[in-house]
């Protein structure tokens, strides 16, 4: 299977509305690792790592997000797969 890296940067009401453990959960569910922030200006930040399929999966959700959250945009960076992370985790 292929494998992907992409980093999303989420924006609209995703702060507050449990993105980011709602996020955590999906990425366990479809075997992706990497990570999912909130950054200082509002927005959702992620990297996932995983097979094309599943990474594809993931940021599909992203557009809709949680029940409460309100997404307004989703901007997606490709980046160069390193398999440098084990496991998905919420990051500070």
């Amino acid at each position: 299977m292929s494998k992907q890296r992409i980093r999303i940067f989420v924006t609209g009401r995703v702060q507050g509305v449990f993105f980011r453990q709602t996020l955590k959960a999906k990425a366990k569910q479809n075997d992706v690792s990497g990570w999912v922030k909130n950054l200082k200006d509002g927005r959702v930040e992620a990297v996932l790592e995983g097979n094309t399929e599943n990474v594809t999966r993931l940021v599909e959700w992203a557009h809709g997000g949680p029940a409460n959250a309100i997404v307004e945009d989703v901007e997606i960076r490709n980046e160069k797969f390193t398999g440098e992370f084990s496991k998905f985790d919420v990051a500070y």
